[in-house]
């Protein structure tokens, strides 16, 4: 036995043992284990368990939901989903087939898929409900039991489910077939008739069966043939109460309900009639008064009467199942809409009878075998024949499957000519035809066949049909009289005559004949059409099988017949099935289906689908072929792609939105933070790059040095080789020679010899010579190439190697941070660890090989210039040139480059003529040019004239560029590159020319190609530099490397720094605030210092070196030399935060009091009073020296504390007395305070002591503003405010925080003269690019009480910025409010003020300024309360402010009017923007304009329609193409506007329903009317229309926001309006409309009466439920707010009991009640429209976590008042004691202890206790123990009985029940009227009478729910036999949404 038969498989094709035995085990195993599911491939075989397991709970249905086949255990539910995805993703509509015999659990499966396709719905919703209620009306009327089912079909039904395009259910309609008619006057033994009799007979009230004269089952012929009228299985009373419901649900009314029990009682009267002569019968009821008399005539025989009555009988039931079939369809199904457009998709269920194989088989039983031939030859087709077929198109290699097939029975039941059915119709429309003929004609045609099994002998009437599940035998005994079903005249006559409506309806077809006597179609025909039908619906659907499998015979669980099961996997080719799914590929898709499902798999860069697509032939159609696991393999991968995908785009929106909400508030820390993140990356980033440059190198040198190894052995090898043949051939010469000598020597005499020896010696001689000249030549060639470092090391030899800010001594001031002696030896900070700014992308130089520079030259140069090195002078510049100076200025500058670079030499003087006689001078050179011989750059020196000239920067470049294209000279080649070098680090070229510059660099010598690039980027990013480049610039220039510069720290740390020539302040100031771990980075600044001058950088862009270079020119000017510039930089606190605390970091408190400190010992800061500097110096030495007081210590502290002159004014000795005495009394010695604590003290001393020693200054002119005394004066701004002091440091004006009420800065372009620096050439080469970078003419508008000042200043941004940081934090900070109108309301909780008092704000989270209101505190009257954030203006203050401020804020309405449009402004550029307008859209997306003949007539030369401009006239067609030929929305924008006259008076609500109504349904429409309303507002000069027009623009933001297209020229239209009042909240609306949906409706009455006002803050009416109180409820955004106000337990109710939908909108709900009450008034009055009041109320919904005493506001305003009603209702079940004890409490509360109050208690009892408990007491008895227990509750007040009354009822279990009094029809055990509770606990029933709970219904057991107009319903537990709760009530709605929401709270908490 294989390993997967021992436990079985979920799915049959992995099974190892693959033949019927296997099969068959596996499901006996699954059986066996309670296992029912096996799948087949996508096939599910269901074997029937006859008992109810726990699969169909909620739990199930969430749990297959949206899950792949094959991805859980097999299960019906997966079958059901599978068909809802496919649906939904092929766009094509399903089937499922359910098939098997006769109790094998069809009719189950058909409802089990309803239930979850209702449940995946999701909706909720009354027509799910009808659908799945249609369920028990049907089984009522058409399932009977059988021997073999207990429910078994005897019909057949296919329910087509409709889905909307969302996969919501919105219909279906239900097809019948061939119900067995004969059931209801004929069954077999222990059969029943159909459910619906005895349901009828067992649950209908005895009234009803007493009118209708009904007794038990047991008592009629109808219902007794079979012997059986009962059914173990069934419960016919709770049936019919189900059916009841049903028939309420399906919108049958009592009148049909009796009519139809009306009919059913007379039919099973009707077969109580027996027969007899001379006997009348009287029908009365159903049949008019008509006497039947049975003559004793030998013509009409009782047997043919007897059929008569039955055919009667059978066809009154039969039409009647028609009509409540069609009754169920009218209500369940939904009519397509006429557009063609609109796709339905649909899921049909096929529910048909079962193969019947009967001991008696009659013409029903050859009709549904023959139906269920159809399907099965449905299945073979599908599974068998199309797809083997399928493979053998595809040329798939494939062994064919041999099958079971049916045709040949087919054939003959149907389809041949002479087939058996048609035979059977031939007989049955002759008249003399009879059974006997028919079975002869059948034998005569088939006789032969082999499917046709004819009778034994001519008297038998049997005959047989081979079908697919085996021979079954037919009695044709009745054949023709049932097909034919045909009604004789007299019965149609007779139910003519009737009175009774129902049976005229059933028979409504055959009445409407008007007597036409007509053939009427045979039974069988009418099911072969119907069959037909079917079929053809089957084949337009993809569909899907269910196989019931039958266990046994006796309807027993857990009991297997081996037999019967296999007997069934035999007929239903169930192993043909799985061989054919195993080897198959079942799941097709077009190569274009594939692909476009799928392609989120793929990756675009290995396979882009586009691609693909266009490389398959368009002509041959590729089909994608898959097995069903791969295609589930392929969802679910599909699912978890989509997964990670939509993750990702939340994770990435989610981010941005925090980010953006959290960058206002944390924007400081966040920037560190993310910085710090940046330089963890950066140093993750650069150690996986060293780490792999590592393994690559190491891995690289290894392979070079074994190819290295590899050539040179190869190359030692040839040389050897080559060698020894050198050798060889050598001494074999040799030796030839030798004796060639030897021979000759012995010829030649002595003579010869000598004179062969002395031309041997002159040959060698001559050699000799050659090769000394050789030698020379390399030598002079050697020493002439120079290499690269050593042209730089030549260039530069003069620079000292030395660290910036270390030379010569310290200015004068901070010589005490360097120690005497010895140089400090400074922090080094590691280059490598710290960038020096933001990671700046370098250039892709993929896309720079198209940016040559020769391609440049030949696009811009001029005339005939080359790109290539030349070395003569140019006739003219590289570039054009406008400007005649700029020429003069490019030829100097070529000049020059010659000169730096070489190629022209330096010129000479002419003795006696000194510098007048340069040769070859130019007039724009400095005469003195040649004089400066004594520097190593001589060549260099700057020329005067050229600083009044400006030269392009792109022109400098290309001049250099040039001299280095093709420079064959090296050490011009080299100087070109150093100078380019030097350039790059100054200023950047224009955008034109920075890829071309780019591209040449790429190609320069090693190590200035990737230097000069950086340099470039460095000088793009931070910007042109003020000033020529710094001796310590030429340093770094001839090592590449960063400058290293020395920063001092207050606290005498000196830090080395590496900067660059485009480095700033920010950057330092960054960096040293990361080394030193400071965190309150603001007011610390860089400092640059020279002999006696300091000034500040700041911690902006202020670039370093120029600074440098400033300091280097000053020490020029004073004779020195600029390499040796004694400057140095400092790190310093220059400004403070006016809400600074030094608490906040402790290492910025450090530095701070060292600055102070040092500042008193050198005089920078100086105090009033020599105490103040006892005291200081005094916390100086507890700082420096804690509690020990000795007399070192002291003098320490003098010399670090006491200025000199103070020193000389007064003894060290003295000053040591005064400061010992001083830190002896201080109050830190005896209370040990920290010294952190003691440096706070210090610094915050100092800051408020001297304030403008920590100020940032700027320089201005004044433009406009208030007179003073000068125009030209110095910007002081500091914590306290702005000051405006004169070149002595007096203040001309001084103005705090809160009279500064905006800032605003403008730009303006010119230019001015620069500074004068002439120590180089590089200033003629460099300085006109600075000129032209540097930004002048920028002014600032300071917006005070005391006037507006414009300022022009070269910082005007800085100190834009600064002013608006510090007017912003400070408004955050604030608790101070000037009042900017007066309020007066009676409310307390609303705070009453007058316009210009003082208001103090209460920050705390009872009100939040987001939602308009803030807690405030008048300071007049002391009284707090709500104060609205508009009516008040936030001063920037964090104290009191002054009088004089207050006086200010209230001088006049106009100042003020100005000074809160001042804060409305946005600070930054103030520019005017014209108008936009659509004339761009329109382009795209509007109509063509319309000709006008006449128009154009009349005026030959007018201008074109233009579409996007306002027009008086209506249009006549949609401004949009896409809605063309639409012309309803044509003029009602202009009728509005009143740019149209009319004569029909309309209100601004109807005109607005009329403009808004139809876009609110119809998107489509939306942009139309955004479109018009624009239209009208362009070039609109009529005031009051556009007015009209901003409503109607403000209204439709509000409603629904425009698409993508139209949207940003939307926002572009308002943002160039903002001066309009009503933009800047369009705008707002327009944002909000974006973020959720679209409204439902048009606007409300109360919106457009606001808007009309010019108000856009609506304020509505809501009212509390304890009546005491009225608030008026500002409800701006109500038009976006949900109807959940505050959370989930409160809700808005509309007048008395209508609840507020969650989701919907608060104005679309009032608009659909007011709509809703006016129609309804309208009618019931006949008048017109009118106006109706309503009242909304804010209540309390969800009393869950309830506890009285807890918060006692809502339980005063909110619980008691709700609870109240309730308990007089009498809802709660409680004793007397409790009563009376509640009457007490409830006296108290209503008259507190007023106790002459007493005898008013017989009056108002009815407000005192329940009143169905009234009369449980006499008045007098309940007025004494009421009046007891009162005296009992002395001292108690009214709020202390309202809680003590609601401590009672809590105790009870029904406290907080929201109860509902409703009519129920569900459960018979009920009463008609029940209460139901809705609590936390659940849903509970409970009588109204006795208060008893009937029954309790926890969420968790809730399994659905849905509501119509006035009922809902409730099923709880199990999907299948799950209770039903049917409820009727005038409150659906609310109990609906109270219900809705308790599940959401417990679901959410559980």
């Amino acid at each position: 036995m294989h390993p997967t038969s021992v436990n079985g498989v979920d799915d049959m094709i992995r099974l190892g043992d693959l033949n019927e035995a296997g099969l068959l085990r596996n499901l006996l195993v699954r059986h066996k284990d309670g296992i029912i599911y096996t799948y087949t491939g996508s096939i599910l075989v269901a074997v029937n368990p006859y008992q109810l397991l726990p699969l169909y709970t909620t739990e199930q249905v969430h749990l297959y939901t949206d899950r792949r086949l094959g991805e859980l255990p097999p299960h019906v539910f997966a079958i059901a989903d599978s068909c809802f995805f496919n649906m939904r993703r092929n766009k094509k509509d399903q089937c499922c087939v359910i098939s098997g015999e006769s109790g094998a659990g069809k009719t189950e499966s058909t409802k089990l898929m309803l239930q979850f396709l209702a449940a995946v719905s999701g909706q909720h919703s009354w027509i799910e409900q009808q659908i799945l209620e249609a369920n028990p009306i049907l089984e009522a009327f058409g399932n009977a039991k059988t021997i073999r089912n207990d429910n078994s079909s005897r019909f057949g039904k296919y329910i087509d489910i409709n889905f909307t395009k969302g996969g919501a259910i919105e219909g279906a309609k239900i097809e019948h077939y061939l119900l067995e008619k004969s059931r209801v006057c004929r069954q077999a033994p222990e059969e029943r008739n159909y459910h619906i009799f005895y349901c009828m007979l067992m649950g209908m009230p005895a009234e009803q069966k007493k009118i209708l004269s009904l007794g038990n089952a047991s008592e009629y012929n109808y219902l007794t043939m079979g012997n059986c009228t009962s059914c173990d299985g069934r419960d016919d009373i709770k049936e019919y109460a189900h059916f009841r419901s049903a028939m309420k649900i399906l919108m049958f009314s009592e009148n049909d309900s009796w009519e139809i029990n009306k009919l059913l009682a007379a039919m099973l009267h009707l077969g109580n009639v027996h027969f007899e002569g001379q006997r009348f019968i009287c029908l009365k009821d159903t049949i008019r008064e008509e006497r039947f008399i049975c003559l004793n005539d030998s013509m009409i025989m009782f047997a043919s009467i007897m059929l008569s009555c039955s055919v009667f009988h059978q066809a009154i039931y039969g039409r009647l199942f028609v009509w409540v079939v069609g009754k169920i369809n009218k209500a369940v199904f939904k009519p397509p809409p006429e557009d063609t457009k609109y796709v339905r998709q649909s899921i049909g269920l096929l529910d048909i009878f079962g193969f019947e194989n009967f001991n008696k088989n009659s013409f029903e039983q050859l009709c549904i075998n023959f139906a269920n031939e159809q399907l099965q030859q449905f299945f073979v087709k599908h599974v068998f024949k199309l797809e083997q077929d399928e493979y053998a198109r595809e040329n798939i290699v494939w062994k064919h499957i041999e099958y079971n097939d049916n045709q040949r029975t087919l054939d003959v039941l149907a389809n041949k000519s002479l087939n058996i059915l048609a035979l059977i119709d031939e007989e049955s429309n002759f008249p003399k035809g009879t059974d006997t003929t028919m079975i002869n004609k059948m034998n005569q045609v088939h006789g032969k066949g082999d499917v046709y099994v004819p009778p034994k002998n001519n008297h038998d009437t049997q005959f047989g049909i081979q079908h697919f599940a085996g021979v079954v035998h037919y009695d044709s005994k009745g054949f023709l009289e049932k097909n034919r079903d045909a009604l004789s005249t007299d019965l149609i006559q007779l139910v003519e005559k009737s009175s009774n409506k129902m049976l005229k309806q059933a028979f409504q077809n055959e009445l409407s004949s008007n007597g036409e006597i007509k053939r009427a179609p045979t039974l069988s025909g009418q099911f072969r059409q119907s069959l037909d039908a079917l079929m053809k619906t089957l084949t337009a659907c993809q569909p899907y099988f269910i196989r019931c499998i039958k266990p046994n015979d006796f309807k027993k669980p857990m009991l297997f017949d081996r037999d019967l099961c296999m007997r069934q996997l035999r007929y239903s080719g169930m192993m043909e099935t799985i061989r054919i799914r195993k080897a198959g590929y079942p799941i097709r898709y077009t190569f274009d289906e594939f692909l476009e499902r799928y392609r989120v798999l793929l990756k675009s860069s290995l396979c882009d689908p586009k691609v693909v697509r266009r490389n398959v032939a368009v002509d041959i159609v590729v089909v994608v072929i898959v097995v069903d696991f791969h295609d589930t393999m392929l969802e679910l991968e599909r699912m978890k792609e989509l997964n990670e995908k939509a993750l990702l785009i939340q994770r990435v929106l989610r981010g941005y939105k925090y980010r953006i909400k959290q960058t206002t508030c944390l924007w400081p820390s966040l920037l560190q933070v993310q910085l710090g993140f940046a330089r963890l990356q950066a140093k993750v980033r650069a150690r996986q790059l060293q780490h792999h440059y590592q393994q690559k190198r190491v891995a690289a040198v290894r392979l070079q040095a074994q190819t290295r190894g590899y050539l040179a052995r190869k190359e030692w090898q040839r040389k050897r080789r080559a060698v020894i043949l050198l050798q060889t051939n050598t001494r074999g010469m040799l030796a030839r020679k030798q004796v060639k000598k030897m021979k000759r020597d012995m010829f030649l005499s002595a003579k010869e010899r000598r004179e062969e020896e002395l031309a041997a010696l002159e040959r060698q001689r001559r050699l000799n010579q050659v090769l000394q000249q050789k030698k020379e030549k390399e030598a002079s060639t050697q020493s002439e190439s120079i290499t690269a470092q050593e042209m730089v090391d030549d260039i530069f030899g003069f620079l000292p190697n030395m660290v910036g800010g270390q030379e010569g001594q310290a200015p004068a001031g901070f010589k005490d941070l360097e120690k005497q002696g010895e140089r400090t030896r400074p922090e080094e900070v590691d280059l490598d660890d710290l960038p020096m700014v933001e990671d700046i992308p370098e250039e892709d130089y993929d896309d720079l090989d198209e940016y040559s520079f020769s391609k440049f030259a030949s696009m811009y140069f001029q005339g005939a210039a080359t790109p290539t090195h030349v070395r003569q002078r140019l006739r003219q510049p590289l570039l054009y040139h406008e400007d005649e100076g700029d020429v003069v200025a490019s030829m100097t500058v070529w000049w020059i480059i010659l000169r730096f670079m070489g190629d022209l030499p330096e010129p000479k003087l002419v003795q006696g003529q000194g510098a007048r006689g340069l040769r070859g001078s130019n007039n724009s050179l400095d005469p003195d040019l040649a004089l400066r011989q004594d520097r190593r750059l001589s060549h260099m020196v700057g020329l005067d004239q050229v600083r009044t000239t400006g030269v392009s920067p792109n022109e400098i470049y290309c001049q250099i560029c040039k001299q280095l294209q093709e420079n064959g000279n090296r050490s011009s080649f080299y100087r070109g590159w150093i100078l380019l070098s030097i350039c790059l680090g100054i200023f950047p070229p224009t955008e034109r020319f920075i890829k071309f510059l780019q591209s040449f660099i790429r190609f320069g010598p090693m190590g200035y190609a990737p230097y000069c690039a950086k340099r470039l980027r460095r000088t793009v990013a931070n910007g042109v530099r003020g000033e020529p480049p710094s001796w310590l610039e030429l340093e770094a220039t001839k090592s590449k490397k960063p400058i290293a510069v020395s920063v001092t720290l207050m606290d005498s740390r000196t830090i080395s720094l590496p900067v660059d020539s485009s480095s700033t302040s920010k950057e330092i100031c960054q960096l040293l605030s990361e080394k030193v771990s400071l965190k309150d980075t603001f007011g610390f600044s860089l400092y640059v210092a020279i002999y006696e001058k300091v000034w500040s950088l700041g911690s902006g862009r202020e670039h370093v070196m120029d600074a440098i270079s400033q300091c280097e020119q000053e020490v020029k000017r004073k004779g020195g030399q600029e390499q040796h510039a004694p400057w140095r930089l400092y790190y310093r606190k220059e400004i403070f935060t006016p809400w600074h605390d030094c608490k906040e970091d402790s290492v910025s408190t450090d530095l701070i009091y060292r600055q102070i400190i040092r500042g008193l010992r050198f005089g920078e800061y100086k105090c009033d009073k020599d105490d103040d500097i006892v005291q200081l110096s005094a916390k100086h030495f507890y700082v420096q020296y804690g509690s020990d007081c000795s007399l070192d210590n002291a003098k320490t502290v003098v010399q670090d504390c006491i200025n000199s002159s103070l020193l000389e004014a007064k003894t060290q000795d003295k000053w040591l007395q005064m400061v010992s005495t001083a830190h002896a009394q201080g109050p830190y010695i005896n209370s040990r305070q920290k010294a952190a604590g003691v440096k706070a003290e210090v610094v915050d001393y100092a800051r408020q002591k001297w304030p403008l020693f920590f100020s940032r200054f700027f320089e201005a002119a004044k433009l406009s503003g208030p007179a003073l005394p000068k125009n030209k004066f110095i910007v002081a701004i500091n914590w306290t405010g702005i000051t405006f002091l004169d070149e002595k440091e007096r203040r001309l004006l001084q103005l705090s925080y809160p009279e500064v009420t905006g800032v605003n800065t403008m730009r303006y372009s010119s230019l001015s003269q620069w500074l004068h620096s002439d120590w180089t050439v590089f200033l003629l080469i460099l300085l006109p690019p600075l000129r032209e970078g540097k930004k002048f003419g920028q002014s600032v508008s300071l917006l005070t009480l005391k006037g507006d000042f414009s300022l022009n200043a070269v910082m005007a941004g800085n100190i834009a910025e600064l002013v608006h940081m510090f007017l912003g934090g400070l408004r955050e900070r604030s608790q101070y409010a000037v009042a900017l109108q007066e309020v007066n309301q009676d409310d307390p909780t609303f705070l009453s003020f007058k316009k210009g008092e003082l208001i103090v704000l209460i920050k705390d989270d009872e009100l939040t300024v987001g939602r308009g209101w803030i807690k405030g505190k008048n300071e007049r009257t002391g009284k707090t309360g709500a104060v609205p954030t508009d009516a008040v203006l936030v001063l920037p203050t964090l104290t009191k402010p002054t009088n004089e401020v207050m006086s200010l804020l209230n001088l006049s309405p106009d100042q003020r009017k100005s000074i809160m449009a001042a804060n409305q402004k946005e600070t930054g550029t103030v520019e005017r923007v014209a108008p936009v307008s659509l004339k761009e859209f329109s382009y795209e997306y509007f109509r063509q304009p319309i000709k006008d003949v006449n128009r154009q007539v009349i005026s030959k030369n007018v201008a074109p329609e233009r579409l996007w401009v306002k027009s008086r006239e209506p249009i006549k067609q949609p401004l949009l193409k896409k809605l063309a030929g639409n012309s309803e929305l044509s003029h009602r924008a202009c009728l509005y506007m009143g740019d149209y006259p009319t004569k029909q008076i309309q209100t601004p609500l109807e005109l607005t329903d009329q403009i808004f109504g139809p876009a609110t349904k119809d998107e489509a429409l939306r942009d139309e009317i955004y479109c018009q309303i624009m239209k009208q507002m362009t070039s609109n000069n009529n005031r009051f229309s556009l007015e009209q027009g901003w409503q109607l623009l403000w209204l439709c933001c509000g409603l629904f926001p425009p698409s993508q297209s139209l949207l940003k020229h939307t926002q572009r239209f308002l943002e160039s309006r903002r001066r309009e009042p009503l933009a800047p909240d369009c705008l707002q609306r327009l944002q909000g409309s974006l973020r959720i949906e679209p409204r439902k409706l048009p606007p409300h009455q109360v919106e457009i009466d606001a808007i009309q006002q010019n108000s856009t803050q609506i304020f509505h009416k809501v009212h509390f439920p304890n009546d005491m109180e009225e608030v008026k409820s500002p409800a701006r955004s109500f038009c976006f707010l949900k109807s959940l106000v505050c959370v989930t337990s409160f809700c808005l109710y509309v007048v008395q009991v209508l609840s507020l939908n969650d989701s919907d909108y608060f104005f679309d709900s009032l608009r659909q009640i007011t709509d809703w009450s006016k129609k309804a008034k309208s009618v019931k009055e006949g008048g017109g429209p009118m106006n109706m009041s309503y009242l909304v109320f804010f209540m309390r919904k969800l009393w869950f976590n309830v506890s009285p005493g807890r918060d006692l506001e809502a339980d005063l305003i909110f619980h008691y008042p709700q609870e109240l009603p309730k308990y007089l209702r009498g809802y709660h079940r409680c004793t007397k004691e409790d009563m009376v004890n509640i009457g007490a409490l409830l006296f108290r509360v209503k008259f507190n202890n007023d106790k002459s109050q007493f005898v008013l208690i017989p009056k108002m009892l009815k407000d005192l206790v329940p009143n169905d408990m009234l009369k449980a007491m006499s008045t007098t008895d309940w007025q004494k123990n009421i009046v007891a227990a009162y005296n009992k509750q002395a001292s108690m007040t009214s709020e202390e009985a309202s809680l003590a009354f609601l401590k009672v009822v809590c105790r009870w279990p029904t406290f907080g029940c929201a109860f509902f009094e409703v009519k129920q029809t569900s459960d018979p055990n009920f009463p008609d009227i029940v209460r139901i509770a809705i609590s936390k606990q659940g849903v509970s029933i409970i009588h109204p009478k006795t208060k008893d709970v009937l029954a309790t219904h926890p969420f968790n057991r809730i399994a659905n729910w849905c509501s119509g107009s006035t009922y809902f319903h409730i099923t709880v537990g199990n999907l299948v036999k799950g209770n039903k709760i049917l409820c009727e009530t005038s409150l659906v709605k609310t109990f609906i949404t109270v219900l809705f929401v308790c599940l959401f709270v417990f679901i959410f908490y559980c």
